[in-house]
């Protein structure tokens, strides 16, 4: 995708089929319960006809697309896991051997590992070589990347998408590897919304307390060396993000221009989701948020974007580990779609909801 024009791409990028959401609205209420029993699945199902434009959806392929990189601002001391660790986690995922894929293995979907930066030469069937270089650049000391590289990333993230389009993917979950992320999304998630370093950032894998202020004290310096400019999402990504979370951001605008659900995970994957809705609004229609990330800069996320995960865990492992989780509810609200009587089908005389109907 070395021509690949990001403002061409969002072009193509449309909202959800409001028809659609109305029909399965009318089919929700004529199921056999009580009106709006079945709270957020109800929700859920409806948003998924949104997006395949089919009120009754039978999911059974779904795919975590993990986006590995590291970043250099390690070098900093913001975090406590060696940066080995992303090289090894990223193939240990081919093996189902880390949380998510273990959850995904169990739950029978697929798993898709991009090396989009990491800091080692890799050799191995199953990760797939989008490397432009052995990692982001330290930003305490100047940008991550060059905007051209951001697009790149982008890019890449995009293509994953479109080979799991290819592959018949139903259902996608957007999850990263990547020592340090948890800074340069702090980062980004302060430059987009002006919030304070001591707002959006949390202790990632576990700091001391000097570490964590440590920690704050560069992303703080960070944005104000590189100035990023925050209605320039590309600006942002290229100066204080990682090539992880500028994939990220692809993979959530190839969802929407190919009309699949994008579950995000926890608080990188919601950063980048925040990055594409900043870029495309209309790709807000297509995010399921999985659950809530113990990071302190998650709500933040989630609040800037108007939308609440369904699940309370206080997981904050990454990797993708909530989106297996995710996918079962999603599966689960369509089947009550689908497979539910309606009160007619079910003989039910509805006539008593009336009253509860008209308030």
């Amino acid at each position: 995708m070395n021509d690949f024009d990001i403002n061409d791409f969002i072009k193509g990028i449309g909202h959800a089929d409001h028809e659609a959401m109305r029909l399965a609205a009318e089919r929700q209420a004529a199921l056999a319960k009580p009106p709006k029993s079945l709270g957020k699945l109800e929700d859920i199902s409806i948003r998924i006809a949104g997006i395949t434009g089919k009120v009754l959806n039978d999911i059974d392929n779904c795919r975590v697309i993990v986006f590995a990189a590291d970043n250099g601002v390690v070098a900093e001391g913001v975090a406590v896991t060696p940066q080995s660790v992303t090289l090894q986690q990223s193939i240990n995922m081919t093996k189902h051997k880390t949380g998510m894929s273990a959850l995904a293995k169990y739950f029978g979907n697929s798993v898709y590992v991009v090396d989009v930066g990491i800091n080692s030469s890799v050799e191995h069937p199953l990760i797939i070589n989008r490397k432009q270089r052995m990692g982001s650049g330290n930003i305490r000391r100047g940008p991550a990347m060059t905007p051209a590289e951001a697009r790149y990333a982008i890019s890449a993230g995009i293509e994953a998408v479109e080979t799991a389009a290819h592959d018949g993917v139903q259902l996608i979950g957007i999850g990263e590897m990547g020592i340090g992320n948890t800074t340069t999304s702090a980062a980004v998630l302060s430059a987009i919304t002006g919030a304070d370093a001591n707002t959006v950032t949390g202790r990632g894998s576990g700091l001391t307390d000097s570490a964590f202020e440590l920690k704050k004290r560069v992303i703080t310096e960070a944005i104000k060396l590189n100035k990023p400019n925050p209605s320039d999402i590309i600006d942002v990504i290229s100066k204080v993000g990682g090539f992880d979370i500028a994939a990220m951001t692809g993979a959530f605008l190839g969802c929407a221009r190919y009309r699949i659900p994008a579950v995000v995970d926890g608080f990188i994957s919601i950063v980048a989701a925040l990055c594409a809705v900043k870029l495309c609004p209309a790709v807000k229609d297509y995010l399921l948020l999985s659950h809530a990330s113990q990071e302190v800069g998650y709500r933040v996320a989630a609040e800037e974007l108007g939308l609440s995960p369904f699940l309370l865990l206080d997981m904050r492992l990454g990797e993708g580990s909530g989106c297996p989780l995710a996918f079962e509810i999603i599966k689960g609200a369509c089947a009550v779609m689908s497979d539910m009587y309606t009160f007619d089908e079910a003989s039910i005389d509805d006539e008593y909801l009336d009253a509860i109907r008209s308030k």
